[in-house]
């Protein structure tokens, strides 16, 4: 059976770091929401909740346009 989700039950692995840079630049979840929409990511204030609490898969694609905002790899991202 295939098992998609973390050992304590999360749906991502990257959503704790995030929010851990996120603070460390003193910003909210909208405004992070916004910077990522000006870097073409569709994501809104719900979808950040939502990634940092684990309760939403994040894609390659998202995780990748993350990384580079926050001038970090993916890998760094997923530890």
């Amino acid at each position: 059976m295939f098992i998609n989700k973390t050992n304590d039950n999360l749906n991502n692995l990257c959503g704790k770091n995030i929010a851990v840079l996120r603070k460390e630049m003193k910003i909210s979840q909208r405004e992070l929401a916004e910077r990522l929409q000006l870097k073409g990511l569709d994501l809104d204030k719900n979808a950040i909740q939502r990634i940092e609490a684990g309760k939403r898969f994040v894609t390659d694609i998202e995780l990748k346009i993350i990384a580079g905002f926050f001038n970090t790899s993916m890998e760094e991202l997923t530890e």
